[in-house]
């Protein structure tokens, strides 16, 4: 268990020195500099690292390190639970960032500052991870540097079929989150966290269940397999096709591509009160007629 301790530590160093990064960089820049550069990449540095690092314990810990499957769906329960809770409103993931772009959150100009700013972490923390891995500090991470020029494709299946394994696990998560938007953020972060896990057991065996474009593109596409356009079949074109599936069902459009709502009647905002009609009862007229007259007596 002492690299499972050594990956432990890795983890909490990850989530210090992101958290530093973020809180830094909300001291030295502007908001909307650090909420579409410094916090994307923040988030999707610490995102990366941790997942590269519990992908090497799913593929080598449980067979070289003596403990199962059940501690790394623990440990990636946990792990989402404290990024969701850290990550300071970051997506880390170029869907999200697409879909608030499609739900006019966001300009465009925003989006590919976003999309650019989770490039450059992702791409920060596979070099971080990759060089933190050749100090082999335990067995584990030996074993990785040796298979890592060697690493297989994730994709176990047929081309369509991971294709539609990872729109789906997308479509599953975007559905989720959509619903989960006006929630309470801890009820919001737990959520997602099981949701996620859920997805990684189910799917993770045919291609890895990423269902994100930028974490694939760092923990895959340099694997032997399958071609370039392949890896943007499965991993690119997946996911955003669910993300876009799910946002349809949702809303019923899509707001940046067209207004019209395709699934759902438009009810009106505002309720015309009914007129209420009052039964006439046989012994109201001499009521009536006996108020009319006494009115006319007042007249006169």
């Amino acid at each position: 268990m002492a690299g499972l301790n050594v990956s432990i530590a890795f983890f909490s160093l990850v989530f210090g020195l992101c958290q530093a990064l973020r809180w830094l960089s909300k001291w030295l820049l502007s908001p909307g500099v650090y909420s579409c550069l410094a916090r994307e990449l923040a988030g999707s540095l610490q995102l990366c690292m941790s997942c590269l690092e519990l992908r090497m314990l799913v593929e080598i810990g449980l067979w070289g390190g003596g403990f199962g499957l059940d501690v790394v769906l623990t440990l990636l329960f946990l792990l989402f639970a404290v990024h969701g809770a850290s990550f300071d409103g970051a997506s880390a993931n170029p869907t999200v960032s697409l879909q608030e772009f499609f739900l006019l959150e966001s300009s465009l100009a925003t989006a590919v500052a976003k999309l650019l700013a989770e490039a450059v972490g992702t791409g920060m923390g596979w070099a971080l991870t990759k060089l933190y891995w050749s100090w082999e500090l335990t067995q584990l991470h030996f074993i990785q540097n040796l298979i890592a020029s060697e690493c297989s494709s994730s994709i176990h299946t047929s081309l369509h079929h991971a294709t539609f394994v990872e729109g789906a696990c997308s479509f599953l998560f975007h559905l989720v989150l959509l619903k989960l938007r006006q929630s309470h953020p801890v009820y919001r972060v737990l959520m997602l966290a099981a949701i996620v896990t859920f997805l990684t057991y189910t799917a993770g065996p045919l291609t890895g269940a990423f269902f994100n474009p930028a974490l694939a593109t760092a923990a895959t596409f340099h694997c032997s397999g399958h071609n370039f356009w392949d890896y943007v079949q499965v991993y690119w074109l997946g996911p955003l096709a669910g993300m876009l599936a799910a946002l349809l069902l949702y809303q019923g459009n899509v707001p940046r591509l067209f207004q019209r709502n395709l699934l759902y009647s438009q009810k009106s905002k505002y309720r015309i009160p009914k007129a209420r009609v009052t039964p006439q009862v046989e012994g109201d007229k001499p009521r009536q007629k006996r108020k009319g007259e006494k009115t006319t007596k007042l007249q006169a």
